[in-house]
């Protein structure tokens, strides 16, 4: 059992568990956000915009219970408390809209880390490696850049001044 809590230990220690739990922790704040954003500025435009008052409440009559008359209905809470049987668009369309800012923002957000992973990757290949080999000044061959003397027309070559 010892085993067990420190395999545990190590694993939740271990960085990429730390980084994933701010991640989450991070993305569900930002998920409160979003839906604040659509529900409290988004939804009430379009509701303003189809003269509805709040479009998230939007929803259609589906079935009545006996004794129930549509014009008893006046909102999604009275419906719901007298057992209406309803198709509610206006949430539907609210969780519509809110998956894609979500999705919006994280692809924006993959994109910036892409970028800026490939600017990193770009640095480290952009440095030149060292030549391996040089020209013979008296032949003209490819030699070795550690030679002293040609293999090719034996010279000896003048000693490299760096």
């Amino acid at each position: 059992m010892k085993k067990f809590f420190q395999e545990f230990k190590e694993f939740a220690t271990r960085g990429n568990v730390v980084d994933l739990a701010v991640g989450v922790i991070i993305g569900a704040a930002f998920q409160k956000i979003v839906t604040s954003a659509v529900n409290d500025l988004v939804m009430p435009l379009i509701g303003l915009i189809t003269g509805n008052s709040n479009f998230n409440d939007a929803f259609w009559i589906l079935r009545l219970p006996e004794g129930v008359e549509a014009s008893q209905v006046t909102s999604l809470a009275t419906a719901t408390e007298l057992g209406v049987t309803t198709f509610n668009y206006g949430a539907f369309i609210s969780a519509v809209i809110d998956f894609i800012i979500m999705a919006f923002v994280i692809f924006l957000m993959i994109k910036a880390l892409n970028k800026a992973s490939s600017l990193s990757h770009r640095k480290k290949e952009e440095a030149p490696a060292a030549p391996t080999t040089k020209i013979c000044p008296y032949c003209l061959s490819e030699i070795p850049v550690a030679a002293t003397k040609c293999a090719h027309c034996t010279a000896d070559l003048p000693a490299e001044r760096g």
